[in-house]
């Protein structure tokens, strides 16, 4: 029983670490996009004639 116990335990741990590493991977992608993006806004703002 407590090999059961110990097995389904290492599974849930792994199972949470990769969804960690993965909610950190796109979250600094995510972020990347968004700076290059603003970027792109911020120096194109001066051929905006209003």
């Amino acid at each position: 029983m407590n090999e059961k116990v110990y097995r389904t335990l290492s599974i849930a741990g792994a199972g949470n670490i990769a969804a960690g590493v993965v909610a950190l991977t796109v979250g600094i992608a995510v972020g990347v996009v968004c700076i290059i993006s603003g970027a792109g806004l911020l120096r194109s703002r001066k051929n905006i004639l209003l």
